[in-house]
């Protein structure tokens, strides 16, 4: 019986009663997930379908700031799929998923606008090839390109898909070879925007060394890395690193100064033979020598014409 003006409550389902059994075996789950004894084990879950976007769909449109695949994505409702795949996949999908609902996209957008403004860094590269000498038949002006990239350098609002941009306080930096024209010949405007000049000096043969050495992804490095997946042991010894760096240095001296460039078409060359014929010296080790180097390189590195076209 009820009192009047009173209502029957809905019978709520009980939630599950949480007994020592279902957090053991909770727990002892959790413990196998941690140590990846069910990595392999394939599960089937639900996520969101991916949408593929057309990379067309934003071109010229996004000077203006305007995304049309992020717009259109918000206005059709994400579909749930079933995906079977292992449970080491299946986790980092889930993470990521959940992940994605605890961060606030505004926050970030904003956050990212405030520190382009205050702290950013934009490089220019090959600025000399906008200039007015470097021009040939074609098209394109290098003057219009100049007086485009002028407003931006000068400070200007941008527009952007996250948000307005100011770029009064950004950090521009240009650079270029300058072999065919000079900074002089870019247009006054553009050359008082960058006040400070610095020229480069070439590249010595302790450059190059410390170049092949140091760098985490290092040259040597890579190949190295690169023939140990065919089971050969390659070690390069001290000499034949130094004699590496005094043939690119050389070579750089004498033919068309390339830089550092260099050094992959020399390590290229020098390895050639072991690249070819790794995956049949079955564990093999192999020591690249400064006698080595000077067989396969030297007549090279002499001839003016070869190394022009092959180093």
């Amino acid at each position: 019986m009820f009192a009047q003006g009173q209502q029957p409550q809905e019978s709520e389902e009980p939630e599950e009663e949480l007994t020592e059994e279902i957090r053991s075996n909770r727990q002892a789950i959790f413990e196998q997930l941690q140590k990846g004894i069910l990595d392999d084990r394939e599960v089937t879950i639900q996520v969101e379908e991916e949408k593929n976007q057309n990379p067309m769909m934003n071109n010229g449109l996004e000077q203006m700031g305007i995304d049309l695949s992020e717009a259109f994505s918000q206005m059709t409702p994400n579909k749930k799929v079933d995906r079977t795949l292992p449970v080491k996949d299946a986790r980092e999908i889930l993470i990521q998923e959940e992940s994605a609902k605890l961060v606030n996209d505004a926050d970030i957008h904003s956050e990212a606008i405030q520190l382009a403004e205050s702290s950013g860094i934009i490089f220019i590269d090959e600025i000399d090839k906008v200039t007015a000498k470097s021009e040939q038949s074609g098209d394109v002006s290098r003057e219009g390109v100049q007086r485009d990239i002028l407003p931006i350098v000068e400070g200007s609002q941008v527009n952007t898909k996250y948000g307005t941009l100011q770029t009064e306080h950004i950090l521009f930096i240009a650079s270029g070879a300058f072999h065919v024209s000079k900074p002089s010949d870019l247009i006054p405007e553009l050359q008082g925007r960058f006040p400070i000049r610095v020229e480069l000096n070439d590249l010595t043969a302790e450059d190059f060394m410390k170049i092949l050495k140091e760098p985490n992804n290092a040259l040597v490095k890579q190949y190295v890395a690169l023939l140990d997946t065919e089971n050969v042991n390659v070690t390069f010894t001290k000499e034949a690193i130094e004699k590496i760096a005094n043939i690119a240095f050389e070579v750089n001296r004498d033919t068309d100064n390339i830089g550092a460039r260099r050094l992959h078409t020399i390590l290229e060359k020098l390895l050639e033979d072991l690249l070819y014929e790794a995956s049949d010296m079955q564990m093999g080790e192999i020591q690249i020598t400064e006698a080595y180097v000077e067989d396969k390189l030297s007549d090279i590195a002499k001839n003016k014409d070869l190394s022009r076209y092959i180093l």
